[in-house]
């Protein structure tokens, strides 16, 4: 299943945001990544992609511009929501470089795994004031898991024919079951 930019605009409109400023590239939207002192990451979009390599079933691809046009539209007009994502992205990367020696982006996607199996991201309860663990769970995780399956082609993946902001949805409805 092919991922695509179109996904990623669904998957917007799922969160409410509008899409007209997804043409923005990400360097007009995310700032170097600085984030009160704390080291800076050399592009957030690129960790999220690393991680969305992880996150996803195997037989998604499309992974790049689609991960590219949900996080850019999606941390564009919201400033609190960039800052806590950069937050989240820092510490990934800051553990990542602690424990493995290499930045999350230059680890291999069996090492990436290891990072967050590390962290405990997959027990972890996603809260946006919580511990840096948590926050790498809403902030990233979640947000990433969220976009997928609220696009049409990752809706499914799971059966979900209609994701929320997906046309075609009454059509559906109208069918009877053997359809």
């Amino acid at each position: 299943m092919e991922l695509s930019r179109r996904d990623a605009i669904a998957a917007l409109a799922a969160v409410g945001i509008g899409t007209g400023g997804v043409a923005l590239y990400r360097s007009d939207v995310f700032d170097d990544g600085s984030t009160d002192g704390e080291a800076t990451l050399d592009d957030p979009v690129d960790t999220m992609i690393a991680l969305a390599t992880v996150v996803y079933p195997s037989e998604v691809s499309g992974i790049d511009e689609f991960v590219e046009t949900y996080v850019v539209g999606r941390v564009e007009d919201d400033e609190t929501h960039e800052r806590r994502t950069v937050q989240a992205l820092t510490h990934l990367e800051g553990y990542a470089s602690d424990e493995f020696g290499d930045s999350f982006v230059d680890l291999s996607p069996d090492e990436r795994d290891a990072v967050l199996r590390d962290l405990g991201i997959q027990s972890a309860r996603p809260n946006p004031d919580g511990s840096d663990v948590e926050r790498i769970r809403y902030y990233l995780v979640n947000e990433l898991l969220y976009a997928l399956f609220t696009s049409p082609t990752g809706g499914e993946l799971v059966g979900h024919e209609n994701p929320p902001g997906h046309g075609g949805g009454l059509d559906s409805y109208q069918r009877g079951p053997d359809a």
